[in-house]
Protein backbone atom coordinates (compact mmCIF):
# COMPACT_ATOMS: atom_id res chain seq x y z
CA UNK A 1 0.00 0.00 0.00
CA UNK A 2 1.35 3.10 -1.00
CA UNK A 3 1.17 6.74 0.95
CA UNK A 4 -2.09 7.59 -1.07
CA UNK A 5 -3.76 4.58 0.23
CA UNK A 6 -2.80 5.08 3.53
CA UNK A 7 -4.25 8.45 3.50
CA UNK A 8 -7.26 7.28 1.85
CA UNK A 9 -7.80 4.71 4.63
CA UNK A 10 -7.03 7.47 7.36
CA UNK A 11 -9.80 9.54 5.58
CA UNK A 12 -12.29 6.87 6.05
CA UNK A 13 -12.27 6.90 9.03
CA UNK A 14 -14.68 8.55 11.70
CA UNK A 15 -11.63 10.14 13.42
CA UNK A 16 -9.77 11.37 10.70
CA UNK A 17 -13.02 12.35 8.46
CA UNK A 18 -12.62 16.54 9.36
CA UNK A 19 -8.81 16.44 8.85
CA UNK A 20 -7.37 18.06 5.50
CA UNK A 21 -5.34 15.54 2.85
CA UNK A 22 -2.04 16.90 4.19
CA UNK A 23 -2.57 16.17 7.50
CA UNK A 24 -3.51 12.47 6.60
CA UNK A 25 -0.39 12.66 4.61
CA UNK A 26 2.05 13.63 7.83
CA UNK A 27 0.25 11.45 9.70
CA UNK A 28 0.52 8.18 7.26
CA UNK A 29 4.46 9.87 6.64
CA UNK A 30 5.19 9.36 10.54
CA UNK A 31 3.86 5.93 11.37
CA UNK A 32 4.93 2.67 10.58
CA UNK A 33 3.23 -0.39 8.85
CA UNK A 34 2.94 -3.34 11.11
CA UNK A 35 2.01 -6.84 10.66
CA UNK A 36 0.93 -9.55 12.97
CA UNK A 37 -0.34 -12.95 12.95
CA UNK A 38 -3.30 -15.07 14.03
CA UNK A 39 -3.02 -14.94 17.69
CA UNK A 40 -0.48 -12.32 18.04
CA UNK A 41 -1.09 -9.15 20.58
CA UNK A 42 -0.98 -5.76 19.61
CA UNK A 43 -1.26 -4.72 23.11
CA UNK A 44 -2.38 -6.19 26.28
CA UNK A 45 -4.81 -4.81 29.21
CA UNK A 46 -2.88 -2.99 31.76
CA UNK A 47 0.10 -1.89 29.62
CA UNK A 48 0.92 1.40 28.92
CA UNK A 49 -0.65 2.97 26.19
CA UNK A 50 2.12 4.01 23.78
CA UNK A 51 0.71 3.96 19.92
CA UNK A 52 -2.88 3.54 18.26
CA UNK A 53 -3.23 1.26 15.55
CA UNK A 54 -5.47 1.91 11.93
CA UNK A 55 -6.05 -1.65 10.58
CA UNK A 56 -5.55 -1.76 6.96
CA UNK A 57 -6.11 -4.90 6.52
CA UNK A 58 -7.46 -7.99 8.60
CA UNK A 59 -9.66 -8.10 11.94
CA UNK A 60 -9.22 -7.86 15.50
CA UNK A 61 -10.63 -9.49 19.15
CA UNK A 62 -10.54 -6.73 21.55
CA UNK A 63 -10.93 -8.80 24.99
CA UNK A 64 -11.07 -7.95 28.95
CA UNK A 65 -10.04 -9.75 31.93
CA UNK A 66 -13.03 -10.15 34.08
CA UNK A 67 -13.41 -12.46 37.58
CA UNK A 68 -15.42 -14.84 35.31
CA UNK A 69 -12.14 -14.99 32.76
CA UNK A 70 -11.87 -13.55 29.61
CA UNK A 71 -14.66 -11.71 27.78
CA UNK A 72 -14.29 -10.74 23.94
CA UNK A 73 -16.27 -7.09 24.13
CA UNK A 74 -15.67 -6.21 20.45
CA UNK A 75 -14.13 -6.73 17.11
CA UNK A 76 -12.76 -4.75 14.79
CA UNK A 77 -11.78 -5.01 11.29
CA UNK A 78 -10.52 -3.06 8.03
CA UNK A 79 -10.64 0.78 8.07
CA UNK A 80 -10.81 0.96 12.32
CA UNK A 81 -8.57 2.03 14.89
CA UNK A 82 -7.66 0.60 18.22
CA UNK A 83 -5.71 1.55 20.58
CA UNK A 84 -6.28 5.35 20.93
CA UNK A 85 -8.11 5.35 24.36
CA UNK A 86 -5.17 4.75 26.70
CA UNK A 87 -3.06 7.72 24.61
CA UNK A 88 -6.27 9.99 24.64
CA UNK A 89 -6.03 9.37 28.91
CA UNK A 90 -2.36 9.29 29.41
CA UNK A 91 -2.67 5.94 31.10
CA UNK A 92 -3.09 2.11 30.44
CA UNK A 93 -4.63 -0.21 27.77
CA UNK A 94 -8.46 -1.10 28.87
CA UNK A 95 -8.64 -4.72 26.82
CA UNK A 96 -6.48 -6.91 25.08
CA UNK A 97 -5.91 -6.83 21.07
CA UNK A 98 -5.21 -9.63 19.33
CA UNK A 99 -5.41 -10.57 15.96
CA UNK A 100 -8.18 -13.08 14.74
CA UNK A 101 -6.57 -12.90 11.06
CA UNK A 102 -3.31 -12.01 9.03
CA UNK A 103 -3.35 -8.01 10.04
CA UNK A 104 -1.38 -5.13 9.07
CA UNK A 105 -1.77 -1.98 10.58
CA UNK A 106 -0.54 1.39 10.30
CA UNK A 107 1.02 2.18 13.90
CA UNK A 108 0.84 5.98 15.15
CA UNK A 109 2.96 6.59 18.38
CA UNK A 110 1.27 8.39 20.80
CA UNK A 111 3.16 11.65 20.29
CA UNK A 112 2.07 11.94 17.08
CA UNK A 113 -0.90 10.97 17.38
CA UNK A 114 -1.79 13.64 20.21
CA UNK A 115 -0.06 16.31 17.77
CA UNK A 116 -2.33 15.48 15.35
CA UNK A 117 -5.15 16.33 17.86
CA UNK A 118 -3.30 19.45 19.11
CA UNK A 119 -2.77 20.97 14.96
CA UNK A 120 -6.72 19.85 14.23
CA UNK A 121 -9.13 20.60 17.11
CA UNK A 122 -11.96 19.60 14.76
CA UNK A 123 -10.59 16.28 15.56
CA UNK A 124 -11.75 16.33 19.14
CA UNK A 125 -15.27 16.06 18.49
CA UNK A 126 -15.11 13.36 15.87
CA UNK A 127 -12.91 11.50 18.58
CA UNK A 128 -15.32 11.92 21.47
CA UNK A 129 -18.16 10.88 19.20
CA UNK A 130 -16.37 7.42 18.35
CA UNK A 131 -15.51 7.22 22.09
CA UNK A 132 -18.72 7.47 22.98
CA UNK A 133 -20.08 4.81 20.49
CA UNK A 134 -17.82 2.43 21.84
CA UNK A 135 -18.22 3.40 25.68
CA UNK A 136 -21.75 2.64 24.81
CA UNK A 137 -21.53 -0.91 22.55
CA UNK A 138 -18.95 -2.00 25.82
CA UNK A 139 -21.08 -1.47 28.83
CA UNK A 140 -24.08 -2.94 26.91
CA UNK A 141 -22.30 -6.15 26.12
CA UNK A 142 -20.61 -6.07 29.63
CA UNK A 143 -24.03 -5.85 31.05
CA UNK A 144 -25.01 -9.22 28.92
CA UNK A 145 -22.20 -11.16 30.51
CA UNK A 146 -22.64 -10.71 33.82
CA UNK A 147 -26.50 -11.28 33.44
CA UNK A 148 -25.07 -14.72 31.59
CA UNK A 149 -22.98 -15.36 35.12
CA UNK A 150 -25.82 -14.43 37.30
CA UNK A 151 -28.28 -16.87 36.13
CA UNK A 152 -25.52 -19.51 35.60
Amino acid sequence: MVLDDEVRCLSSLPFFASASPSKLKLLAFNSDRVRFTPGQELFHEGDPGDAAYVILSGSVDITVETPRGLVSVAKAEKNSIVGEIALLSDGYRTATVSALTPLETLRIDKQTFLKMMADCPSLMFSVLKVLATRLTTTTSELAKHKGRAEFA
